[in-house]
């Protein structure tokens, strides 16, 4: 048996004209290289797109690649994730598995209180795949809470569990405060566990539970991604055996100054020292400065001079990150995250206890607020007029509150 396991793709995710289409370059490198390795289908294991409601132009591209990989009889089963999947449950997964395109392997029903999910088997391995959706603000823990384990457990045969969410066991310490699940509320027992959402490079075993596995974004998402990872990749298993396979679809460069208690010359000089002898040909060069300086502004630095040359050396894209830089003259408050997701953590966990309801602890009050910003969060759909967009978002809402 042999597949691939791709998560995070976030296709559409960058804004910039430059950056927006390397996400789906790298889907497309990964499709052709599963399809070089015979494989036998294929997993996504959350945030496919980046949106519930993607650009036609960047739909019509996966259409066009899921079309030849059913062509070609490779199968692709997916889950949706944080990003993907909407409040109001209508996704553009949905509708790609209607047109026959993949399968969304999120099936189930509710009984006796439990939730009981249901197995895809792939026709050709016979492999049983079942998973459980994503969502933002971790809204999918009270999910598995009410997850039927011992059904899937019982389940005999060559199982996969698929999953977008944060494991406790898994999260590295500069995710310490994202909200996350305890492995044990996964089923145990499966032949490998699909991971998603967590942009992290990771495969380990555990007592009961072998190959959980999570392959980082096809792509870097954000700065302190391109900075970290360089370049994304996926893995694939090949009876037994789980290979990496990285994707390198620009060369990165990152450079760093401290700037603490130098003048802006200074700064401009240092950088000027670390780019001017080097080439920069179809690189993306990434640009940090931290510290506070002595004298002058945060403008005065040239960055106009260091832009023109990196240009001139043919660099591909230029990123500059001033997160960590002030100035005597000028302070501001910043939240050290790298994440939107952590700083709403962040800024949720500083006001709670202000909404006076004496029945909720903060961790209720904690995951209305993240609810609440959930169904604010929603884009228009297709073909929605504005006051039907209204109306459904208030009663959504209506619905939260129990009015």
């Amino acid at each position: 048996m042999k597949f691939s396991h791709i998560a995070d793709c976030h296709i559409g995710g960058w804004r910039d004209p430059k950056l927006k289409d390397l996400n789906t370059e790298a889907f497309f490198r990964a499709v052709d290289t599963s399809i070089e390795e015979n494989v036998d289908f294929i997993l996504i294991a959350g945030d496919l797109f980046n949106t519930a409601l993607p650009g036609i132009d960047k739909l019509k591209d996966v259409v066009r690649r899921f079309k030849e990989l059913k062509d070609k009889k490779i199968p692709v089963y997916l889950i949706a994730g944080s990003h993907d999947f909407s409040p109001s449950g209508k996704t553009m997964l949905d509708v790609l598995e209607e047109a026959g395109l993949c399968k969304n392997v999120v099936k189930g029903k509710v009984i006796e209180g439990k939730l009981r999910l249901d197995f895809t088997i792939d026709p050709k391995t016979g492999a049983k795949i079942t998973g459980m959706l994503g969502k933002r603000g971790m809204l999918e823990k009270s999910y598995y809470e009410e997850l039927d384990r011992e059904f899937l457990e019982r389940e005999s045969g060559f199982k996969i569990f698929m999953f977008h969410t944060s494991i406790t066991e898994l999260k590295p310490k500069k995710l310490e405060k994202m909200d996350s699940s305890p492995i044990s509320l996964l089923p145990k027992g499966f032949d490998y566990y699909a991971g998603g959402h967590v942009h992290i490079i990771e495969k380990k075993d555990f007592p009961g539970y072998k190959n959980v596995v999570y392959p980082g974004p096809l792509f870097p998402n954000n700065y302190h991604e391109l900075e970290e990872l360089k370049g994304g990749g996926f893995y694939i298993y090949d009876d037994g055996e789980i290979k990496r396979k990285n994707l390198l679809i620009k060369n990165v460069f990152a450079v760093y100054v401290d700037a603490d208690k130098k003048i802006p010359e200074k700064v401009t000089d240092e950088l000027f020292a670390q780019l001017h002898n080097k080439e920069f040909n179809n690189t993306i060069v990434l640009i940090r400065i931290s510290g506070t300086l002595a004298s002058g502004k945060i403008s005065d630095i040239d960055f106009k001079k260091i832009y023109e040359l990196l240009y001139e050396k043919s660099a591909y894209f230029v990123m500059r990150n001033t997160a960590g830089l002030g100035s005597k003259e000028f302070e501001e408050i910043k939240i050290q995250t790298s994440t939107s997701e952590e700083i709403e953590d962040v800024l949720i966990s500083e006001h709670l206890g202000q909404m006076k309801v004496s029945s909720w602890d903060h961790n209720k009050e904690k995951a209305m607020i993240k609810h609440f910003m959930s169904v604010l969060s929603q884009e228009r759909q297709e073909g929605e007029k504005v006051y039907q967009f209204e109306a459904r978002i208030k009663q959504e809402l209506e619905e939260l509150l129990g009015i």
